[in-house]
This record gives structure tokens, C-alpha cells and sequence, in this order.
């Protein structure tokens, strides 16, 4: 599967996730959606207005991709995980089936979210995109409303190389009198979406241009402003439609409760203090720079650095950002697709960082608190899968 061994897991058809949904009935044409899409942010956004609609007394399905600990963080309603019968006998039933047709690790599991979710009878599904939009296995979906975050140089292998690139796969997601919600934009992007709008003749909104209150939230990263920006111009849509009843509390209360009320984990993530020690797991340019910028207006005397990375990362984007003066645990994420860490450091040294190589996230991890004093600060990022090990 993707998330484990890369781009060879990586399939750019939809005609298998068209086959699995008839197969299984079509599903996701029994409840109401949100699609969301975007390189950075898309995670929070669906997390934040899940936990809003709930707020607001809504069944909600959330369907997310990666998942950290437990493969069921995927697929949740109310914040509840799918139950591990569910997926047992999900497996059992149609096994034959996925392999006549050499269905995808994704694929199956968008067919298992779309067959709970219709099986429970949400009120409305948060669907978040797995990679781009175009051709993402979940865009076989009609929603009341298409959200995208933002356009960075991510997947750039599956996705194309420029922004124009880039945005024209993620707006795939927006369709025929859909209206669609735009977080960030630049001159490359407003073009295509505003090309790709008109064509469908789907209403646009740019978030940026909405005038909204500042809402508090337990998501704490700097990054979050503009994904709640995102959130409430969303939001304002849906109620514009009059599509769900969501009052001024409802916004507040959900958004001041994202973790309790969906789970979500790893964003600015505070797993103790003294030392205080935070995990994020922004792994690209856009997002790293906001998370390293936050760090730099912490109050700490040492500053220690537990980082791996995948390997089909370009790491050259990436490794400017991190400051020299810190010390540098460098370890492998334990997945096929981690980059070996006397790689790691070695490109790293390139750049000025310097740090010592671990056999593992952990003994990285234990080393970092071994050294640091009660008023240092540690950070544990770089991927996805390196935070998955800590938590």
C-alpha cells in the first residue's frame, strides 16, 4: 500500500473504485458529502468541520488518510473508529472479488468507508482526499460542497511539476453545480480554478476574501488560522444553501473541540513538558516552514530535533528550512519507504545540520530526552510515520 512502500502502490484510474462501488451497490450515492482536497491542511479542515456538524447534532462519517496508530482512524462516525468486525467481515465477504480485480489497499478501503457510512445512515460524510483529486479513488462521489486548501509542491512524481500542474489534478474534485471553497491561492492556481469553476459552472468562493471572526481551537499549530478561515467560509456556504441548521455556538464549540470530539492527533502536538516535547506531522515545504517558524517563537534554551523522512522525498526542499543550531537525532521511520538515516545525515550535513544517527525512532526519541535539560524543547518530525511511532 502507499503509505508503506510509496509510489509502486499507486494507482491513477478510477475504474476499479467504479466496479467496487457497483459491485457493492454504489453506496455513496445513500448519504450527503463534503469533499476535501488540498496539499497541506486538508487533514485539519475535515477534522474541524466534522467536529463542527457534530456539534451541531449530526450523524458524521470521517473518512482520512494516513492513518497513525490504528488502520480504523480512517473510517470514524461521531469520532468512533469503524469497528474491527465491520472491517473483518468486509474483507471476508468480497476478498475474491479484490482479487479478481487486484484492487488497491486504498481503493478497498474507500469501498469499506462508503458501504459503513451508507450502512449507518450518516447524516453527512467528511471526505478527504487521499493524493491530488482527479483521479483519487473517493471522486466517484457527488457532494453538496468541494473544499480545497491549498496548492503546494508535493507528490510532484504523481501530481506534475508546477503549481498549475498541481492544482489542475486537485480541482478535479470540482463538479457540475457543485459549489467549491478555495483556502490559498496564487496568481498559477486562482487561473485553473477559476477555469476549471466556470467550466462546471460550480460557484467559487477564495476563503482569504471572506471576512470571519477569530475563533479559538484546541488545534494549536499557527497553521490552523488559515485552515479555520477554510472551515468558516465552508461553513458559511452550507448555511448560505440552507443545507445544514449550524448556529454561531455550533462553530465555536466544534472548533474548540476537534480533538475530543473526531481524535485527531499530531497536529502541534504537546506530548509532555519539562522538557516540552511537540510532534507535528508536517513533512513538505509549505507545512514545515509554518511549524518551524511556530518553534522559533517558543521559549526554550536548547533546542534537540528527532527527524526522518521518507524516501521519495525531496529532502533538498526541505532541510534548508531546519535551524543549524540545533542537535539533530536522525533515525528511519520503520516502513519500507523510510530513508535510511546515514542517508538522512548526510544530506543533512549538507546544509549545516548536525546530529548523530539511531537505529530507530524511539532510540532517537530516548536519546533526545536523555540530553535535554527541563527547559529545552524537543521536536519530533520530518513524516507522518515518525510521529506515529512516538504517540
Amino acid at each position: 500500500m502507499y503509505q508503506r512502500v510509496g509510489g509502486i502502490a499507486y494507482k491513477k484510474d478510477l475504474s476499479n473504485t467504479i466496479l467496487l462501488a457497483n459491485h457493492l451497490g454504489k453506496p455513496h450515492h445513500n448519504f450527503k458529502s463534503i469533499h476535501i482536497a488540498g496539499t497541506n491542511g486538508k487533514g485539519s479542515v475535515s477534522h474541524m468541520l466534522a467536529s463542527v456538524l457534530q456539534e451541531a447534532g449530526y450523524t458524521v462519517g470521517l473518512y482520512t488518510s494516513p492513518h497513525l496508530k490504528d488502520f480504523r482512524e480512517r473510517i470514524k462516525i461521531n469520532g468512533k473508529m469503524i469497528p474491527k468486525k465491520k472491517v473483518s467481515s468486509f474483507i471476508a465477504e468480497h476478498k475474491r472479488f479484490f482479487e479478481e480485480h487486484s484492487l488497491s489497499f486504498f481503493e478497498m478501503t474507500v469501498g469499506l468507508a462508503f458501504e459503513f457510512f451508507s450502512e449507518e445512515k450518516v447524516d453527512v460524510a467528511v471526505v478527504e482526499v487521499g493524493m491530488g483529486g482527479r483521479l483519487d479513488s473517493t471522486n466517484i462521489i457527488t457532494p453538496l460542497l468541494s473544499v480545497i486548501t491549498n496548492i503546494g509542491k508535493d507528490h510532484t512524481a504523481f501530481l506534475g511539476t508546477t503549481y498549475a500542474e498541481i492544482a489542475t489534478e486537485k480541482g478535479g474534485i470540482i463538479k457540475p453545480g457543485i459549489p467549491v471553497v478555495v483556502g490559498e491561492v496564487i496568481p498559477e492556481t486562482k487561473t485553473i480554478f477559476e477555469s476549471i469553476s466556470k467550466n462546471n459552472n460550480a460557484e467559487l468562493y477564495y476563503a482569504e476574501s471572506v471576512q470571519t471572526k477569530e475563533y479559538l481551537s484546541d488545534l494549536k499549530g499557527n497553521y490552523q488560522i488559515k485552515n479555520k478561515k477554510t472551515v468558516v467560509a465552508s461553513l458559511g456556504v452550507l448555511k448560505q444553501k440552507k443545507i445544514f441548521n449550524i448556529s454561531e455556538k455550533h462553530i465555536k464549540k466544534g472548533l474548540l473541540n476537534v480533538v475530543k470530539n473526531t481524535g485527531l492527533l499530531g497536529r502541534w502536538q504537546e506530548l509532555r513538558n519539562k522538557p516540552k516535547v511537540i510532534c507535528d506531522t508536517a513533512h513538505n515545504k509549505e507545512g514545515l516552514s509554518f511549524v518551524l517558524n511556530q518553534i522559533t517563537e517558543q521559549k526554550f534554551n536548547k533546542l534537540h530535533i528527532v527527524l526522518g523522512v521518507v524516501s521519495d522525498k525531496d529532502i533538498s526542499n526541505i532541510l534548508p528550512l531546519f535551524p543549524k543550531e540545533a542537535s539533530y537525532y536522525f533515525c528511519k521511520p520503520e516502513i519500507p519507504r523510510g530513508l535510511d538515516a546515514g542517508q538522512l545525515r548526510n544530506e543533512a550535513q549538507k546544509f549545516g545540520l548536525k546530529g548523530k544517527i539511531y537505529n530507530s525512532v524511539k532510540e532517537a526519541f530516548e536519546n533526545a530526552l536523555e540530553n535535554a535539560s527541563t527547559d529545552d524543547l524537543i521536536f519530533i518530525g520530518g513524516s507522518t510515520f515518525v510521529v506515529a511511532e512516538i504517540i
